[in-house]
């Protein structure tokens, strides 16, 4: 429905706010308290990543302690350094310094105002949506700039640094495959491909809001 669950969850969060709704009015909630829960969550269309990132650390954990795997089962960013999580390593991070996102800025403001990439949800990636289901949110490249070919130029490149596709999350334009799932480094190192993290762009100066900045994509690993 155009999400690809990271920087689009616009149908996800209709989607849940559906199924919450006949729950609110059986509860003995009085009215005007259900309606400000509906206007919360209907007012922050990316309401849903909170629920998505929850979900995606516990399917990426699964893998955790998998003798030998190469896989990997995390990856999050601070501000100042990335970490990545291989799942034949257990709890051990590994950890570089933060890329600097790419994006459209609005009026006023410049990647000179960014922050190095920040934030846990680069967990979505790891579980196979985000940047990796970017073929199936086209509309997300007008934040970013390109056209929707180039979305699905980035999903393509992932499956050639993961191992599988996955068997729930499809998408129409690619014939219903699956996305691509279970980022291989050796297959990072072999091709020199790194993985499409889609994320937001922060303000380098606390007390500026974070939406002084549209939404972009960085890929680095």
């Amino acid at each position: 429905m155009g999400d690809e669950c990271h920087n689009r969850n616009v149908a996800a969060t209709s989607l849940f706010l559906k199924e919450l709704i006949p729950y609110l009015l059986e509860t003995d909630l009085n009215k005007k308290t259900i309606r400000e829960i509906i206007e919360f969550i209907s007012g922050n269309v990316h309401f849903f990543l909170n629920l998505s990132m929850a979900a995606c650390k516990a399917n990426a954990d699964t893998i955790l302690n998998f003798k030998n795997s190469s896989l990997v089962s995390a990856m999050a960013r601070n501000g100042t350094e990335i970490g990545i999580r291989i799942a034949g390593l257990g709890n051990r991070w590994f950890t570089a310094k933060a890329g600097m996102p790419k994006g459209l800025y609005f009026a006023g403001y410049s990647d000179k105002d960014a922050n190095p990439d920040l934030g846990d949800s680069t967990i979505s990636e790891v579980a196979g949506i985000g940047g990796f289901a970017m073929a199936s949110a086209p509309a997300i490249v007008q934040f970013i700039g390109g056209s929707p070919q180039d979305a699905i130029k980035y999903t393509k490149e992932m499956y050639e640094i993961t191992v599988a596709k996955h068997s729930i999350y499809k998408i129409p334009v690619l014939d219903f495959m699956g996305t691509p799932i279970g980022i291989d480094i050796r297959k990072i190192v072999e091709t020199g491909i790194t993985p499409f993290i889609n994320t937001g762009i922060a303000h380098k100066e606390p007390g500026i809001p974070i939406d002084s900045s549209k939404r972009g994509l960085t890929n680095y690993f």
